[in-house]
């Protein structure tokens, strides 16, 4: 498996290139600014790519799919709770971040739906609290936890749309169950293990 890791934007938002070494079959995760970068990584990687999934709608995580899609035509991916946040009506110019053309989803999930690129299967978790439709998503060994988990750290809910009780519900029902060794890509900033915030990350101490 193949993961490679883009810093993109002002603050730096992590995108994700996850592809099947065999089959090249490949899936970017957030493509949030900078669509030229990840364009041209994907050229120099040769892979072929299948899905572009959001993990949520806030602009530091959507504002480079159009230029993605137009370079690759995959399959604009994201929860069916967010995906307005594509549509023009939608768009939110907020948080600090000016907002460029985005693209309609191709098709939305839910949790539970599995996204299988080549040999790779990942299953789609619900995982609100951040935004009403975050998801994560889980297979191979690793989570990409969107802005729902991060390391020492979990995802701000004083958005509209957020939810405190929601973030925290999601995270204990949904990521500290998974095995202590799978990896944690998150949103922003370094990747991690569950096993590790499960012990240290202060913001889920009881």
């Amino acid at each position: 498996m193949i993961i490679e890791t883009l810093q993109l934007g002002m603050i730096a938002a992590n995108c994700y290139i996850v592809a099947d070494e065999d089959t090249k079959e490949t899936m970017i995760i957030d493509p949030g600014d900078e669509p030229e970068r990840v364009v041209r990584r994907i050229k120099e990687l040769s892979v072929n790519v299948k899905y572009i999934v959001l993990t949520h709608g806030h602009p530091d995580h959507i504002g480079g799919v159009k230029g993605v899609k137009d370079a690759t035509d995959g399959e604009i991916l994201i929860h069916e709770n967010e995906a307005g946040t594509l549509e023009p009506s939608g768009r939110r110019g907020g948080f600090g971040f000016p907002m460029g053309e985005t693209a309609p989803a191709d098709r939305t999930l839910k949790g539970g739906e599995s996204l299988d690129i080549g040999d790779l299967h990942f299953m789609v978790l619900h995982t609100p609290g951040h935004s009403p439709g975050g998801i994560c998503l889980y297979g191979e060994g690793v989570v990409f936890s969107g802005d729902t988990l991060f390391n020492f750290g979990i995802g701000r809910y004083d958005f509209p749309g957020s939810s405190g009780n929601q973030l925290m519900d999601s995270i204990h029902t949904k990521l500290l169950v998974l095995p202590d060794t799978t990896v944690v890509y998150p949103g922003h900033g370094p990747s991690t293990t569950i096993g590790r915030e499960r012990e240290g990350n202060p913001f889920l101490r009881e």
